[in-house]
C-alpha cells in the first residue's frame, strides 16, 4: 500500500525561492506542496480549505508577517507544525519562536537535503533541534522564559514523566508505546495530559518544561543524526 505523503505548505514573499523550493521539496517523493503563498494574509485566508501537516514560514513578510500567521494558527488549535524558516535566524530568538508555536526554527542558508530530513524529523516526532539551540536552552531558556506550567514535577505521575522522557528522546507515539509496552492511544492520552498539565502547547514545549524542571538533562535530548 503505498503511504500517504507529507502535505507541505509554503509562505514566503520571495516568489521565486517559494517556486523553487516548490520544486526541490516535490521532486523528492514523500512530500506534496498543497499551498504557497506570498504572504501571511493571504495563507490565513486560504488556510481553511486545505489540510497542511507542515508549514515553511517566514518571518518577515510585507503582507502579514509570521509571528502573525504563528498566532493565529494557535487560536485555531490546527495540528500543522510550523518550520520557520527565516534569513533573519538568530539563536537568541529561539526562545521566542517555540513559545509562539514553532516545531522548528532554521536559517535559510540551510542546505536543502537538511531541510528535508528537518521535515520528516518534526512530522515524525513534533520538535527538531540543532546542537546550537541545545546549547542555547542549557544557558539562556531556564533563566529568560517565562515558566510554561501551573503544576510542579511532583505533580507528574511517574508514567507521565517517562512519557516525557521519551519525547526528549525524539521517539515517536508508536516507539514510545513499545518501549513501555502501552498502547499508542494510552501514549496520547498521556501527551495530552502532559500538555494540560504543564500548560504548553506542543511538544516542543514538553522539551522546553522538561529543561526547565529538571525531568532531563540537556544532554539527555537526542538530536537529529544528518
Amino acid at each position: 500500500m503505498e503511504h500517504s505523503k507529507i502535505k507541505i505548505g509554503i509562505v514566503d514573499d520571495d516568489l521565486l525561492f517559494v517556486q523553487l523550493l516548490k520544486n526541490y521539496i516535490e521532486n523528492n517523493g514523500d512530500y506534496q506542496v498543497v499551498m504557497t503563498s506570498t504572504g501571511g494574509h493571504q495563507f490565513l485566508t486560504q488556510q481553511n480549505s486545505v489540510t497542511i501537516d507542515i508549514l515553511i514560514l517566514d518571518l518577515r513578510m510585507t503582507n502579514g508577517d509570521g509571528l502573525e500567521v504563528m498566532a493565529e494558527l494557535t487560536k485555531r488549535e490546527l495540528e500543522t507544525k510550523i518550520i520557520v524558516l527565516s534569513s533573519f535566524y538568530r539563536r537568541s530568538f529561539m526562545g521566542q519562536m517555540l513559545k509562539m508555536g514553532a516545531h522548528a526554527f532554521l536559517p535559510k542558508e540551510i542546505e536543502l537535503e537538511e531541510l528535508l530530513a528537518v521535515i520528516k524529523t518534526v512530522h515524525h516526532t513534533g520538535h527538531y533541534f540543532s546542537n546550537d539551540q541545545i546549547d542555547v536552552m542549557r544557558t539562556q531558556l531556564s533563566n529568560k522564559l517565562p515558566e510554561f506550567h501551573a503544576f510542579s514535577r511532583n505533580e507528574l505521575t511517574e508514567r507521565e514523566i517517562d512519557v516525557l522522557r521519551l519525547v526528549c528522546q525524539q521517539l515517536s507515539t508508536k516507539e514510545i508505546a513499545d518501549s513501555l509496552f502501552i498502547s499508542p492511544k494510552t501514549v496520547e492520552t498521556h501527551k495530552t495530559n502532559l500538555m494540560i498539565k504543564t500548560g504548553v502547547k506542543n511538544m516542543a514545549g514538553l522539551v522546553i518544561y522538561a529543561v526547565q524542571n529538571k525531568v532531563i538533562d540537556p544532554d539527555e535530548i537526542v538530536l537529529f543524526d544528518k
